[in-house]
């Protein structure tokens, strides 16, 4: 696999994550590709500020504190003034998951998986090809976790 495929690859990988990913019950829908960008740095540093993130993520400043906004909103995060500058606000986990994350990771990728397997003329995919596609991301999420990418 050269760069090219592998980021194709990623490409299409967070494509069935958006189709598997429910949407809110509550508040505006849209995409999750940000909030999800922006909950796994928060997880990766905890106490960070939206400036830092953004640095980090590469997502314009108004887009992350969009996506903090949102996850304020759902329970996902809790945020306080910075001590140091009380104008930030530092950005943590919420200690508690809230009933959205809970959602979230409860819900799996399988009927995305299975309708992204499809064949281009609507024939179902090879049970075999799906438990072994599906074995494959299980590696693949154990060991490129984001505190693996980030190194």
């Amino acid at each position: 696999m050269n760069g090219v495929e592998a980021f194709l690859l990623g490409r299409a990988l967070m494509k069935i994550g958006e189709q598997a990913m429910p949407q809110p019950k509550s508040g505006p829908p849209g995409s999750v590709r940000s909030v999800v960008v922006v909950l796994g740095d928060v997880v990766s540093h905890p106490g960070t500020t939206v400036g830092e993130i953004a640095a980090r993520t590469g997502l314009p400043q108004s887009q992350v504190s969009t996506a903090v906004a949102r996850l304020e909103q759902a329970g996902s995060v809790d945020t306080e003034p910075d001590p140091a500058d009380r104008r930030r606000r530092l950005i943590r986990p919420a200690a508690e998951p809230s009933a959205r994350v809970a959602e979230v990771r409860a819900t799996t990728i399988d009927d995305a998986l299975t309708a992204a397997l499809t064949g281009p003329d609507g024939a179902a995919p090879d049970p075999d090809t799906v438990r072994e596609v599906t074995a494959a991301l299980d590696l693949l999420a154990r060991t490129l976790t984001p505190a693996v990418t980030a190194r």
